[in-house]
């Protein structure tokens, strides 16, 4: 046989000090959007591929002795970075083209090697 007493509970709490639920730090939130890397667009394209892509084409097309005039006005940048630009593709390529310039103009030509 069983037999059951008045039980009377009391609650104990500490008011100043809360005990964390975790003993692991919580990660800050990110600063920017993240996306997969599978949709990460590979590959550079600068501010200057297309004139220097235009000229190289057409320095493909140039007969011997004849040399592209580009209005200066139609460059998106100046002629300086233009040039460097044009400069570094040639050199990649492995093609000697030369340069220059007066107030109104950019001439390129083929140069012989």
């Amino acid at each position: 046989m069983y037999t059951i007493r008045d039980v009377t509970l009391t609650e104990y709490s500490t008011p100043t000090r809360r005990l964390p639920l975790s003993t692991r730090k919580q990660k800050p939130e990110m600063n920017f959007k993240t996306m997969a890397q599978t949709d990460v667009p590979q590959g550079r394209n600068g501010k200057h591929r297309q004139i220097v892509t235009k000229l190289l084409s057409d320095l493909d097309q140039l007969k011997e002795g004849v040399a592209i005039r580009v209005p200066l006005a139609e460059l998106a940048d100046s002629k300086e970075r233009v040039r460097s630009a044009l400069n570094r593709a040639t050199r990649k390529a492995g093609r000697n083209v030369a340069t220059a310039t007066d107030a109104s103009f950019l001439y390129v030509w083929n140069q012989k090697d």
